[in-house]
């Protein structure tokens, strides 16, 4: 089995359990993740302490909101290399899991991450949030939109509340000085239908990074023109 010990000491430090069947998962996904990556572009982490911190914890943080127990209904908006979706997934096999991503050739790799490691009730799905969020079997369908996507708060707040439901929440995973993002989006965050609820900060276990997650409860439903296409989240934030 592919070495995984940086992630089992530190799932102690989160509170997190992982049967032996969840860590085999770990491992094989990581042994997928390296052999991929010398044939795609998924990601510039290939050191196994490194996947371990970097990629398998820090997507395992936000558990510590206790938001991902029972059977949620959850969306990962520009996944990348499946994070953090695919460790939520396999930490809790009760989420029902969609993974959004723009690259098509990063789908195809999380297809076989799915098929290798058995998942049920996931997906991975080729698209873009501005264009799916629109659709009625997408806006407003999900307990928690998640992302770790390198965005503004502002641009990715239009980009990911549309998804949620009222009564859920986006979770936005960020570096540790988020006080000047978080001034120059809350009216965006409350124009879209929601409310910051907390700034939680989590140190990586085995680590001496400081990341946090922005957490924003759905308290009313995102205005019908939002999210606006074209680009105009980026080019042009709320």
């Amino acid at each position: 089995m592919t070495d995984i010990g940086t992630l089992i000491r530190g799932i102690e430090e989160l509170k997190i359990n992982l049967s032996v069947e969840q860590q085999e998962q770990f491992s094989r996904y990581k042994e997928l993740l390296k052999e991929w990556n010398e044939k795609i572009n998924i990601t510039s982490i290939t050191d196994d302490i490194e996947i371990d911190q970097k990629h398998f914890l820090d997507s395992l943080s936000p558990l510590t909101t206790n938001l991902f127990d029972g059977k949620k209904k959850i969306i990962d908006i520009g996944t990348g290399g499946g994070f953090p979706g695919i460790p939520l997934k396999i930490s809790n096999p009760e989420l029902d899991v969609l993974l959004l991503d723009s690259l098509n050739k990063r789908i195809i790799f999380l297809n076989e991450v799915i098929n290798e490691l058995r998942l049920n009730n996931i997906k991975a799905l080729h698209g873009r949030a501005e264009e799916l969020s629109i659709k009625p079997s997408y806006r407003e369908q999900y307990d928690i939109c998640i992302s770790r996507a390198v965005a503004q708060l502002n641009t990715l707040s239009e980009y990911c509340l549309p998804f949620v439901k009222v009564g859920g929440y986006f979770i936005s995973m960020k570096g540790p000085d988020v006080d000047e993002e978080l001034d120059i989006s809350i009216n965006a965050i409350k124009l879209l239908g929601g409310k910051l609820i907390e700034t939680k900060h989590v140190k990586i276990p085995e680590s001496d990074i400081l990341h946090s997650l922005i957490i924003i409860e759905k308290i009313a439903e995102t205005p019908t023109k939002y999210p606006r296409g074209g680009g105009k989240p980026r080019k042009n934030p709320l």
